[in-house]
């Protein structure tokens, strides 16, 4: 989308945010074309400061322009973006949402990042899955060229940017019914050009600035029926549906949950689960963060709510409380919606996992007379007792989606081979597929696990698997180090691929797996619990004649 509709774009690499430009230089260097017939114009600058700058001068030449960044660099561009926005610049940024350094770097994901942005003046719109990714992409840009407001477009980093997914693409002929070409005459037309010069990017005292601040207001109150219309179209035109606060749940819902991003698809599948045992719980997907339409978030929440619970990816020492619960405590205390209850939460920051066991307890604690308030989950917090207790793993993958673990050794060739597996599975076959990498930021050389799920029905479950059919392990060494056999399912396959004979495995499995092992149920049809662990030998053959093969 970012290719389709720039004519520029300034670029710096940054984790989890370069291979989006690494794509886009790719494209370019390949003639491929956007959707004005042209290749785009790639400029890798020497800092996302540097980045932000160019994209300021290239909006002011008039070309449409976007940049791909996140965390620290997201916050090096802030001086530029205050003035792109005070200009009325319909720039993009595409921001793969990532953890700030505080009191250590962290390259993994939570949306501290693009809340550090929010008084830029930056219109913002979160996706919650890859194929959201596509359609709201396409929302954006189409937006800010209508309205003359940059955007900042934000996805998780990692866990929705890194996912493999199977999508459905929009081609550039349905892009191109969509644009405004009249919106990018006016924009090209109000640019830098010494046939018709014009003042701008002045010094203003105080007669006149407060004035000029607040002549832009008009353009801001005009976003949410502009981004609204666009979500219509984009949803006629790809059958799935979008609007500023999308609800799911129960028509009849008394606990609600407020979220944004890859958590949101996460609270979905769970409510979908829970909802079917006899719960009535709801959820409400924020899509337009910036400007916060009050009046559609209202319209959004049941009438039947009596507590919401406020959740938030990132964390402000100090504050009353974090981005989105405070937005969402104005928005009903100037409504007067003082029946409600409210609490916050924080969770997954730093791509800490955020699973359906962990929505579980955030609707549990809203059954409580009291919940508890500006609460964590996910995490034990032991010094200030601010989390909330985790029950029993709840698994509320549909029932046929198959979920696979394999273990290995980064840079052995494990996650290269299971990019490939479910490429072939979602490329190939009629099933839904997904795909996520879990590695630390050692990378090579350090433990990778590869997350795989397919099956017949859509997958919304961008966690990691916590209840698999099949775990392979490729590096004998973990079974000492690492709990590889956890979370297997019952009657479910554990592949161990080692040198050891059948004699040596009674050496050196650990007593854990041992007990694990023969906890699990073996199919009836196989000869003795060893077969629960399949031995890859030297030679590739089963260790035993018994063995099926």
């Amino acid at each position: 989308m970012a290719y389709a509709f720039s004519d520029v774009a300034a670029i710096y690499p940054i984790t989890p945010s370069s291979p989006m430009a690494e794509v886009a230089d790719d494209w370019a260097a390949n003639g491929r074309l956007n959707l004005f017939g042209q290749k785009v114009r790639i400029a890798e600058m020497q800092s996302e400061g540097g980045a932000s700058g160019a994209v300021h001068g290239s909006l002011k030449g008039g070309a449409l322009t976007t940049t791909f960044t996140a965390s620290q660099g997201l916050l090096l561009m802030i001086p530029n973006m205050y003035k792109i926005s005070g200009e009325l610049l319909p720039g993009v940024f595409h921001v793969s949402a990532r953890a700030l350094a505080t009191h250590a770097l962290s390259i993994f994901g939570d949306q501290s990042d693009v809340m550090a942005c929010r008084q830029t003046g930056f219109a913002m719109i979160a996706s919650a899955s890859v194929q959201e990714v596509m359609d709201l992409a396409l929302v954006t840009h189409l937006s800010a060229i209508k309205a003359s407001v940059p955007f900042v477009h934000f996805f998780d980093g990692f866990r929705t940017s890194h996912e493999v997914q199977k999508i459905e693409a929009i081609d550039y002929e349905d892009m191109g019914k969509l644009l405004d070409y009249d919106a990018v005459k006016k924009f090209r037309e109000r640019a830098l050009n010494p046939e018709h010069p014009h003042l701008g990017g002045t010094a203003q005292n105080p007669d006149i600035y407060f004035q000029n601040r607040e002549a832009a207001n008009k353009y801001y109150e005009a976003v949410p029926a502009i981004v609204e219309d666009y979500m219509a179209k984009v949803s006629a035109l790809t059958g799935r549906t979008y609007h500023l606060f999308d609800y799911v749940g129960a028509p009849d819902a008394d606990r609600v949950v407020v979220i944004m991003g890859s958590g949101a698809d996460v609270t979905e599948e769970t409510i979908n689960y829970l909802n079917a045992k006899g719960e009535k719980l709801g959820l409400i997907k924020v899509r337009l963060y910036r400007p916060f339409a009050a009046d559609k978030f209202l319209a959004a929440i049941p009438a039947t709510c009596k507590k919401l619970a406020v959740m938030d990816r990132t964390k402000e020492p100090g504050s009353l409380g974090e981005p989105l619960y405070t937005d969402i405590c104005t928005a009903l205390r100037e409504a007067g919606r003082d029946d409600l209850v409210v609490v916050g939460g924080r969770y997954g920051l730093g791509s800490k996992e955020f699973n359906p066991t962990m929505v579980k307890a955030i609707y549990d604690n809203l059954k409580a007379a009291e919940p508890k308030n500006h609460f964590t989950v996910g995490i034990t917090d032991d010094v200030t007792n601010l989390s909330l207790p985790l029950g029993p793993t709840v698994n509320a993958a549909p029932e046929g989606t198959i979920s696979c673990k394999f273990y290995g050794l980064g840079s052995d060739g494990t996650v290269g081979a299971n990019k490939n597996s479910i490429k072939i599975i979602g490329d190939h076959t009629d099933m839904y597929a997904q795909g996520y990498f879990a590695y630390d930021s050692k990378k090579s050389g350090g433990l990778t696990v590869s997350h795989l799920r397919f099956g017949k029905t859509p997958i919304q479950s961008p966690y990691l698997i916590d209840s698999a059919d099949f775990v392979a392990c490729h590096n004998p060494s973990y079974v000492t180090k690492y709990n590889v056999a956890s979370g297997i399912k019952e009657g479910g396959t554990f592949l161990l691929n080692s040198p050891w004979t059948l004699k040596e495995m009674e050496e050196e499995l650990p007593a854990s797996l041992k007990n694990a092992i023969a906890k699990n149920p073996t199919p009836s049809s196989w000869p003795s619990r060893w077969a629960w662990a399949v031995v890859s030998t030297p030679s590739c053959r089963p260790p035993s004649s018994s063995w099926p093969t």
